[in-house]
């Protein structure tokens, strides 16, 4: 029997720039992206339905099948290619659900891969980032899962950075946070002041740390005033010996602080300002590359 397997890594928001409001509705953005080792697995069996079967230490908060970014990614492949072979989806979940580093859309992202080689598509088909932009706005950064600068409403990608490691705690207070709760929240206290865009991305690690320090994330403020939780994370990670930056990622309420080296990362992830409160505490290195 076959099975393909691929790795969902956990999507990490280094900035995040809100430029702007499209008739739509939908807001445009511009972020500088990497991805944590911190990961899903997801496996493919064929078969002659499409079913999904879930496991792992999120598996109990994974909403209903129908609503699940797999299916949808599968659905919307499917309407593009005639005849589209699908099967049986078996997901082990270890990244936190609605907490702003993406796992849902990276499991979208890895169930478009395999599809892609069950049925021999080429990984540049067109098809399968029209599928990803479809099922939604952080799938197509996560199908290649390399460090870019994102924008627009995530399908402008900028050729892959060469960035560094960087050792990282990733810190979840264990609350779900509704991206459209935040952008309301964001749309009563508006924007304070010009962003600059990100220009150029320094390659070297103490030059990026500089380098981030100049570009935030836009949406911290309403995060927290939708969780609050997210400002006692973000002292706390402040806190940490070592630690060279914090911050939120995506939408949150999951934050992460980087340090200098692996066994730094490791340390603070064990420190118990972190580990007594019952959040979901992770060490982690985030790249430009899987």
């Amino acid at each position: 029997m076959i099975h393909l397997t691929q790795t969902a890594r956990a999507k990490i928001n280094l900035t995040l720039r809100v430029t702007g409001k499209r008739a739509d509705g939908y807001h445009e953005l511009e972020s500088l992206v990497v991805f944590a080792d911190v990961a899903d697995t997801l496996t493919l069996e064929p078969a002659g339905h499409l079913s999904i079967d879930v496991s792992g230490p999120f598996a109990g908060v994974v909403g209903a099948a129908s609503d699940n970014l797999i299916v949808k990614a599968h659905d919307a492949l499917a309407a593009l290619v005639p005849g589209l072979k699908g099967g049986r989806f078996s997901l082990d979940k270890h990244i936190p659900v609605a907490a702003g580093i993406g796992g849902g859309s990276a499991d979208a992202a890895a169930a478009l891969r395999l599809l892609a080689r069950l049925n021999e598509l080429s990984f540049d088909d067109a098809r399968i980032m029209t599928a990803a932009l479809q099922t939604g706005a952080d799938v197509p950064v996560c199908v290649g899962s390399r460090a870019c600068i994102m924008s627009g409403i995530g399908e402008r990608l900028s050729p892959p950075l060469d960035l560094p490691p960087l050792p990282a705690v990733l810190v979840n207070p264990r609350v779900a946070v509704a991206t459209r709760d935040v952008f309301a929240a964001l749309a009563r206290q508006g924007l304070s002041g010009a962003r600059p865009t990100l220009g150029e991305v320094p390659s070297g690690f103490d030059a990026l740390i500089d380098y981030l320090g100049k570009h935030g994330n836009d949406l911290t403020e309403p995060a927290m005033a939708c969780a609050p939780v997210i400002g006692e994370v973000l002292t706390a990670l402040r806190a940490l010996p070592g630690a060279r930056l914090a911050r939120m990622s995506g939408s949150g309420a999951t934050c992460f602080a980087l340090f200098a080296t692996p066994a730094a990362a490791e340390a603070a992830a064990a420190a118990e300002r972190l580990t007594g409160r019952g959040w979901w505490v992770a060490p982690s290195v985030l790249a430009g590359a899987p």
